[in-house]
C-alpha cells in the first residue's frame, strides 16, 4: 500500500462503520466510507461515535441517493489546508460538497510525490523541458505537484467547469501563477485524439478516470469498457523519453492490477520499465491503521 503519511494540515482520526472522522486544518468532518467496515477503535478500546467529540459537520446519506451535510459546530464554507510536497508548499481549497466531498483527496499524495520526484530528478540530470498532462484532473492537486516540482508545462484536462476554476484558484494558493499551465475544458477522450493529431507529446501522464460519467457534451465513459482504449490511445501522446504514466481510480471493481496490466500493455510493449500497482491509503491516527483508498498504477520506463 502506498500510505500517504505526510500530512500536517490533514489526519483521518477515525475509521469505521463505514464511516470516517477527519481533521481539515482546524475542521472536523465525519463522512462516509465504505472501505471502512470494522468497528471503532480509539487506542485499542472499542467506542461508538456518541463516545467521540462532536465533529463540525456530519454527511447524512439519504434512503433515495445522495445526502446532505448536518452542521453541528460553526464552520467556514471554505478554508485551506497545506501539503509539503518534498519541500515544495502546496496549498488547497476546502469546500464539503452536496456529494460528500471536499475537493481533495488526500491520499493522492504519495502520486504528488512520486510524480514529483521524477521530474525534479529529471531536471537534475538536465532535461530543461518536461510536459506532464493530467486527466480528469479535478481541482488541480497533481497539476499544482508537477509545476513545483519543476515541469515546464502542465496540461490540465477536465469537463467540469467548476473544477477547473477550482484549480485555477488552486495554483493561485499554492504561489504557482507563474508557472506555465493550461486549463482545458474538454472531454477527455476527444481532447487525447486532438493532441495524437497535432503529434504533441508529453514526458509525464497522470489520470484518474471515474467509474461512469459523461462528457460536456453527452459523451459515455464507463471504465471497464472505455479504458483500454483509452489508455492505449493516450500512450500515443508519450515521448521519446517518458517519466511516468499513472492511473489511479476509486468506486470501480476493477482491482490495481487490472490498471498495472492495461499499463504494461500499451506503454511497457513500447518501452520496457516496469508497473507498480497497490491500493492507496491513509493512516488512521487513533487506530494504528491504514484506511484503504482506491488503486493505483504506476509505469516508469527504467526496470
Amino acid at each position: 500500500m502506498f500510505v500517504a503519511d505526510g500530512w500536517k494540515d490533514f489526519e483521518v482520526l477515525y475509521a469505521g462503520e463505514q464511516e470516517k472522522y477527519e481533521r481539515w486544518g482546524d475542521v472536523f468532518l465525519r463522512r462516509p466510507d465504505p472501505q471502512a467496515v470494522w468497528p471503532v477503535y480509539d487506542n485499542g478500546k472499542e467506542v461508538t461515535w456518541e463516545d467521540l467529540p462532536a465533529p463540525n459537520a456530519v454527511y447524512n446519506r439519504s434512503n433515495t441517493g445522495g445526502g446532505a451535510w448536518q452542521k453541528i459546530k460553526p464552520m467556514p464554507s471554505d478554508w485551506t489546508v497545506g501539503y509539503r510536497s518534498l519541500g515544495k508548499d502546496l496549498k488547497f481549497i476546502i469546500e464539503p460538497t452536496s456529494f460528500k466531498h471536499t475537493g481533495l483527496f488526500p491520499e493522492q499524495a504519495s502520486n504528488w510525490d512520486f510524480a514529483g520526484k521524477l521530474i525534479s530528478d529529471a531536471k537534475k540530470a538536465g532535461r530543461d523541458d518536461i510536459r506532464v498532462l493530467n486527466l480528469f484532473a479535478y481541482t488541480g492537486a497533481a497539476t499544482c505537484a508537477a509545476a513545483c516540482h519543476g515541469a515546464s508545462e502542465v496540461v490540465h484536462v477536465d469537463s467540469s467547469k467548476g473544477m477547473i476554476q477550482r484549480a485555477k484558484e488552486n495554483i493561485q494558493k499554492s504561489g504557482l501563477q507563474d508557472s506555465y499551465v493550461r486549463f482545458i475544458n474538454e472531454d477527455c477522450r476527444k481532447f487525447v485524439e486532438r493532441e495524437i493529431r497535432r503529434g504533441r507529446k508529453y514526458d509525464g501522464i497522470i489520470m484518474d478516470p471515474p467509474k461512469y460519467g459523461r462528457g460536456p457534451t453527452g459523451e459515455l465513459w464507463e471504465i471497464e469498457k472505455s479504458l483500454y482504449e483509452f489508455v492505449s490511445r493516450t500512450a500515443l501522446l508519450l515521448s521519446d523519453k517518458p517519466l511516468f504514466v499513472i492511473i489511479s481510480s476509486y468506486a470501480t471493481e476493477l482491482g490495481a492490477n487490472a490498471f498495472g496490466n492495461v499499463l504494461d500493455l500499451t506503454c511497457s510493449t513500447k518501452f520496457g520499465g516496469k508497473t507498480v500497482s497497490d491500493e492507496l491509503g491513509l493512516p488512521v491516527t487513533h487506530m494504528d491503521l491504514n484506511l484503504p483508498c482506491g488503486q493505483v498504477s504506476r509505469w516508469t520506463p527504467r526496470a
